[in-house]
This record gives structure tokens, sequence and C-alpha cells, in this order.
């Protein structure tokens, strides 16, 4: 296919193919025939089967761009959904969550039943501080199960909450809680984290001073050490969570706020994603059933992401608890106290479905094998891929290493904005192709456009978009109608602009490339950092690579690559050469990076991502941006000196 200027290239080739077993695809909870099935018939099917209803809808949808509303003229509760409706239906003994404290002698079993009681006393609680329907609440805290009951908690009562990650600055909750003008926060004395404790009651008390619409702190005792509490303003929670009377569920409108999370943009203030309460209930337990195959009386679900994340939202909290599921959830790191203790959760518990992010298994694939296979992962039956899109080799270590060639990779894309799962395979149907998104979630309608907003044909690459309205999707930015507007539909008229890169094979599979802004012009050619990272990760002693571009007189841009080697091995001018000739002969010559920078760790948020924001800078030698999400800052100083020597050696 030609390209204009504006299209992407897409070089990199994956031919490996994954077909269904046949014994998944006969119990699978999805058959082929889901994909026949009308639009409209399979939400409003949805929608009746997978959430309760104090009074039904009598409207599927009305679509008024870029508004959409679903499932009219009915009344919910989202924590009744997840909750009562499993207790009144004999299921209270069931195990919602499994919880392991990063300490390991701390470990909790979390009844359905459990979970309503404490539920139950915090909305009481927060009822008597005079919270109630509209109220907004922020939370600040760790992965403990009292995460899940504050925002469930807050969703008995109709008090919308915003959850922000408890590795955020005291800037940037202050931010949110003043955008969403929170009038409780609730949050804990500290968190535990690789083996120190994280002070989150100081970091929210220099929030809360600069948040004058907080009027109460709910403080949970995590760790125990002291924390100043402020007279008349901050009380413990279990001062606040005693009262076990009922609690009724309230009755709420299918378009009434459930929560804001707010994602960063690329220029000012982060944006407030507004997510409401039946359409997005249904999408998230629609996809997490499907995608996930659960079997919720045999399943053990661990989504090993942290609740302050989306990821968190819809398939550790909501999705997942109104679907009955019994969840693992863990409050530590990956590699603490060593580098198996995924794993000896894994066995200890019987997980049977895995699903986590392409940067965790780049890490456990730096860090060796072996100590996976120091525990029994047998029990394992599926694996999921969320975050970003997976390079090939990635994808093929994960099936090798952790699900020992057996079990089937839901390698999922989806937002913050979307809520739910967009482009996923549905295991015991789909052919997997490792890298590869494949089709769009029944009842999606995804396609690629070039930049004229014309379709681009197979192996074509361009920007992803959505052309039909879906449950789960966000109902606007939190008070910027205009910035709304502006950022999602104003590229394409009424259709979603999903701001990332991607290519349909002959197949009419998606393969995502990336955020747009990571698209490098080398040349004339627009080429994506993925292919080129996902080429570099196909060494056999590449364990993770990140990719950014800076500017250059010939070619307008040229490529630095960072790259980490296995085993912490030491990069030398020699496998430079030979890694970048890989590259010629994955993708071409013109994708072979100018520079190699070779690093013993990325940078990396505390939730895993890596920040190629920051490569980039390190790669212009610019200033760099904000860093206070880093896990490690020191980081950057280190791939900044080391890019200095490459480029002196270059010179």
């Amino acid at each position: 296919m030609e390209t204009t200027a504006q299209d992407i290239d897409t070089l990199f080739l994956e031919e490996r193919r994954f077909e269904p077993s046949g014994d998944f695809a006969a119990r699978a909870n999805a058959q082929p025939e889901i994909y026949d099935r009308d639009f409209e018939e399979f939400w409003e099917s949805e929608g009746r089967e997978r959430v309760a209803w104090f009074e039904p809808f009598t409207k599927l949808y009305e679509w008024d761009p870029p508004y959409a509303k679903w499932y009219l003229g009915g009344k919910l509760n989202v924590a009744w959904n997840c909750l009562d409706k499993h207790v009144e239906a004999g299921r209270g003994s069931t195990v919602a969550y499994y919880w392991e404290g990063e300490p390991e002698d701390e470990r909790r079993e979390v009844t359905y039943a459990d979970l309503l009681t404490e539920v139950t006393k915090l909305a009481n609680g927060l009822k008597a501080l005079g919270v109630g329907k509209g109220t907004p609440v922020g939370i600040y805290m760790g992965m403990v199960p009292e995460t899940p009951v504050a925002m469930l908690a807050c969703a008995r009562l109709g008090a919308p909450h915003t959850v922000v990650f408890g590795g955020f600055s005291a800037d940037s909750l202050a931010g949110r809680l003043q955008d969403m003008e929170c009038e409780v926060l609730i949050t804990q004395d500290e968190a535990w984290r690789r083996g120190t404790t994280v002070p989150l009651k100081k970091t929210a008390d220099e929030a809360v001073a600069e948040s004058p619409s907080v009027r109460h702190v709910i403080v949970l005792r995590r760790t125990g050490n002291v924390v100043p509490m402020e007279d008349g303003r901050d009380q413990w929670w279990h001062d606040v969570a005693t009262d076990e009377s009922e609690c009724p569920a309230e009755p709420m409108d299918p378009e009434d706020l459930l929560y804001l999370l707010y994602t960063s943009g690329t220029t000012a203030k982060p944006k407030g994603i507004a997510h409401t309460t039946a359409g997005y209930l249904v999408g998230v337990a629609a996809t997490h059933h499907y995608i996930f195959d659960l079997k919720r009386d045999e399943d053990v679900y661990w989504c090993a992401a942290d609740v302050g994340w989306v990821t968190g939202h819809s398939y550790i909290v909501y999705g997942p608890l109104c679907n009955g599921a019994t969840s693992v959830l863990y409050e530590g790191t990956p590699d603490y106290p060593d580098r198996d203790r995924w794993w000896a959760i894994a066995e200890r518990y019987g997980v049977t479905i895995l699903y986590t992010a392409p940067t965790a298994i780049r890490s456990h694939m730096k860090w060796g094998p072996e100590h996976a296979e120091k525990h029994d992962l047998s029990k394992l039956r599926l694996l999921g891929s969320v975050g970003e899109p997976i390079n090939p080799e990635a994808w093929i270590w994960y099936h090798d290493h952790i699900g020992g060639s057996r079990c089937p990779i839901v390698d999922t894309w989806w937002q913050t904005e979307t809520g739910m799962i967009m482009i996923t395979p549905l295991p015991g149907i789909t052919t997997t192709k490792p890298g590869s998104a494949t089709k769009p979630f029944p009842g999606v309608d995804a396609a690629v456009f070039n930049d004229a907003g014309e379709e681009v044909g197979p192996g074509g690459g361009g920007y992803l978009v959505l052309r039909r309205p879906w449950p789960a999707m966000l109902r606007g930015l939190y008070k910027e109608h205009d910035r709304y507007v502006e950022t999602y539909w104003s590229k394409y008229p009424n259709v979603y602009f999903a701001g990332d890169g991607a290519r349909v094979d002959e197949d009419g599979d998606f393969w995502l490339l990336g955020r747009v802004d990571d698209v490098m012009n080398v040349a004339g050619h627009r080429i994506s950092t993925i292919e080129v990272e996902s080429a570099l990760v196909d060494h056999q002693e590449v364990a993770e690579a990140a990719v950014a571009a800076r500017n250059d007189a010939t070619t307008g841009q040229a490529i630095v690559a960072f790259v980490t080697l296995k085993g912490g091995a030491e990069g030398s001018v020699t496998k430079l050469e030979e890694l970048r000739n890989h590259v010629a002969r994955k993708i071409g010559p013109i994708a072979k990076p100018a520079n190699i920078v070779f690093t013993p760790e990325l940078p990396k948020t505390r939730s895993g991502k890596i920040m190629r924001r920051l490569l980039r800078d390190v790669a212009e030698n610019r200033p760099l941006g904000d860093t206070t999400t880093l896990a490690d800052p020191t980081v950057v100083d280190e791939i900044r000196s080391r890019g200095a020597e490459e480029q002196s050696k270059e010179d």
C-alpha cells in the first residue's frame, strides 16, 4: 500500500499462530456465534444477564455525539450488584479476595459476606459524617482489602469517588481533590513497599492543606506506626466504621456518576475521566465473563494491577465482584522479598487466570524463568496482558514459561476512557498471534483510518478509531466539555479518536503500534516505537527495550534505543552493532537505531509503565519533565550519563 506522510509504516512481521485447544473451546463461555449477534440485541441481553435491577431499563441507549446514555429508565446500585446480590443468593461464604500483604505472614480470606459487612459499616460511618448521594470522596490507599471496601461504600451511598494511586505525590493528590471538590478523603497511616513504609498520611496531610473542600479525613491503621491526627478533621477508620445495622443501597439512575479517574494529559492538568453507573457495570462484567472465561465456582482469578488505575477499577473490583469471582489481591511488588514472589502466590492460592502488564512480563524475562520453575503453576489455564502492546517475544516467553505452552493468552487493548476491554482474543474461539490484540469485542466497532478519515486496508498503518458508542465509554471530561471534544472527537466527525496507532492484517486482526506521540519520522518513514522495540526484544539476549527519537539534520529524526540485557549483562560496541543489524534483518535498514544505550533498568512508573516521555527528553538532551511518579528517579540520571558516554563515542 502507498502511504502518505500521515500514515504509519508497518514493517515488523510476526507469523507464529496458536489455535485454541478443542477441550478449552468446548467449555468456553464465548462460542463462535457470539460475533454474529446484533449489536443492540447483544448489549440488551448482557444488560439483563450481568446486572440486577431495582427497576428494569426501558431504552437501550441514546447517542447524541459525542455523548451517549445507556440503559435508560432503570434503577440499580453497583455495590448491591457486587455484594448483596451474591449474599442473598446464598454465596456469602464464597471467598471474594485472597489477600496477601507484602510482609509474607499477613494473609486474609475475605468472603462476600465479610465484604458486605465491612462496606455496610463504612457506609454508615460515612453517612454519619454527612456523605450522601452526590458527595465527592477521595481515596488514597494501597493494595489492601479496605480500598475496594471504600469504593463500594461510596457506591452504596451514591457518592462518586476518585481513587488516587498511592504512589502519587502530594501535588498530584491535591490537584485531584481540588478539581473534584472532595469533601472526604479516605487514606491509611502508611503502606508497605519493598520492606519499607510509604508515608501516605503524611502525603495526604500536605495535599489536604491545599484542598479547602476536604472536611474529614478517615485513616486506616495499616502499619500501626504513629502518624499525626488533626482534631476535628481526622478520624481512625476503626472508630468511624462501627455500625453494622442495615444501610440500604441507594437506587441510582443509570447515568449517575460512579467515579472519576484522572489520567495524564500531554499538556495542562490531568483529565478527569467520568464513568457512570449502568453502562460501565454491564461493560466490565460482560467483558470479564467472556474474555477471562470465568467459571466463578472453579476459578481463582488474579489481576496483578493496582486498584488505583482503571485496570484495578474494572478488573479487580467492579467486574469480578459483579460476576461473583474469587480473586487474589496482593499488596507488594513482584520481586519482594524474592523474584519468585508472584509465583509463590499463584501456587499458594491455585491461581487459574492471571492478568498482568507486558512491563511485568519483561521484568520476569530479565530475571529468568528459574524463579517460576520453583513453583507449581499447573492450575493456570488462561493468561492475559494489559497496559501497552506486548512484544511477540515477551508473549512467547509468557506462553512457554508461565503458561506451560498450554494456556491461551488474551492480549487486550483498552483505555481509561473506554472503561472496558475493546479489542481482544476470545479464548476458545480466536487463533492468537504473538503481539496482536486480534478482534474487536462483540458489539465494538473499531477501525484504522488514515489522516483523511479513510479506512486503511489490510497491512496499512494508521489511527485507531471507534465508530460506534459502547456501554462503558466515558461520559466526558469532568467540567471540560471543550477539551473532551478537542481530544477525542475533533479529528474525525462523530468518530472516537483513540490516540493510538494500529494496523489491520489480512485476517482482520488488529496490531497496536503505541501512542501516536510515539511514532517517529525517519527519512520520510513514520515508524512506530513498538515495532522497533519488538525487533530488539526478539533478540535472545535482550530483556527489555524502549525506543525514542531525537532530531537529526539528515533524516529528520534518528532512532535512539535504550536496552536492558538479560541476566544483568553489560553492553559493548560489538553487542550494539549486533543489535542494530538484528533490527535491520527483522524490520529493514531504515529502522536501525542510530544509537543504543545499554542500561540495567528503564525508567518506570510505580505501576510498571515505561516512561517514554522521559526517554525522549534524554535522547534530545532536554531538561527532564515531571519525574514524581517514577519508581526509582535515579534511573534517569544513570541513563543520561550512559547516553552521554555513548554519544561521545559516536562523535
